[in-house]
């Protein structure tokens, strides 16, 4: 149903809004793909995860935002069987995969600033790969359980989804049987995918603020817990509004709210990611600045 229950000039508004926020997403998270990997000076493990995080996003953004989209432009609220089903898989592959990598990208910065003499050895090529491929893996046996369960129940309701997305409370809604096992298992899911990253984050940012500080210069310690509240403050908008989505997941709150709820982690969280973590970084804007001089540089040399 998307947001077809609003006026026409509202959906419009809506459209541009959500349109231009989307082509923010992919261009930051791109930029930083490109930069990243163009740059040799941001080869570090840093920007191995952000590099993860960016893929991530983009992956996000791209199951969700264009149907909404095409929603709201042609008014056009249907979607298959098939593409319900297959949609919801990769947002709870993507969804998972982020609460893990947010955990990640934490303990790498936690780390470089706690050990920074050891966090070379620590954070080596092969450390890496492994904590890049523990971040992903989990999406895959949480999606494939919660979306072929929640699929295979009979659906004899109303086969309309008050949502701009098949997520799982709203398409539990029209389920005529039984499912409180399954929601059992939503609950205790939410916990382990969202509690345990969360808490790894709190924890490894605690430390970080001890050692900040210990740092004397207040120059020094004012630029360090800026980077940190700004780092903490997107976690905390992607796992709070996951939670109270997913703790609860046949709850009678407004749906409407339940819609603004999930914008946030859908949609902000992804544009926000970029700005936060790289784009207010002055490695990545000087290694930026580098790029596009090389760039400019080799079309000058060609006749």
């Amino acid at each position: 149903m998307s947001f077809s229950s609003l006026p026409p000039e509202i959906q419009s508004l809506l459209f541009l809004t959500f349109l231009t926020i989307y082509l923010v997403t992919l261009m930051g998270n791109c930029l930083i793909i490109l930069v990243t990997l163009a740059d040799p000076m941001l080869h570090s493990p840093m920007y191995f995860f952000l590099r993860n995080l960016s893929f991530l996003e983009i992956g996000f953004n791209l199951v969700i935002v264009p149907k909404m989209l095409g929603t709201l432009l042609a008014q056009d609220t249907t979607i298959s069987f098939l593409g319900c089903a297959t949609q919801m898989y990769f947002f709870f592959f993507f969804g998972v995969a982020e609460c893990f990598l947010l955990a990640t990208v934490a303990y790498d910065r936690y780390v470089a600033i706690c050990s920074p003499l050891h966090y070379p050895v620590i954070m080596n090529q092969r450390t890496r790969a492994k904590l890049a491929a523990a971040s992903w893996f989990p999406g895959f046996p949480v999606a494939t359980v919660q979306t072929t369960w929640l699929f295979s129940f009979p659906f004899c309701r109303t086969n309309k989804v008050n949502h701009f997305f098949c997520d799982s409370p709203p398409v539990l809604r029209l389920v005529c049987a039984d499912t409180a096992l399954f929601e059992i298992y939503a609950i205790v899911g939410t916990i382990l995918v969202v509690m345990i990253p969360c808490s790894l984050i709190l924890c490894s940012y605690t430390r970080i603020a001890a050692a900040i500080l210990k740092i004397p210069s207040a120059k020094g310690k004012n630029k360090a817990f800026s980077t940190c509240s700004s780092h903490l403050l997107v976690v905390s908008l992607f796992y709070i509004s996951l939670s109270l989505t997913y703790f609860r997941p046949k709850s009678n709150n407004s749906p409407e709210g339940k819609k603004l709820l999930s914008l946030s982690y859908t949609v902000m969280t992804p544009m926000l990611n970029p700005i936060i973590y790289s784009l207010r970084n002055n490695e990545v804007k000087n290694a930026l600045s580098r790029t596009v001089s090389k760039a400019l540089a080799l079309r000058n040399c060609i006749p």
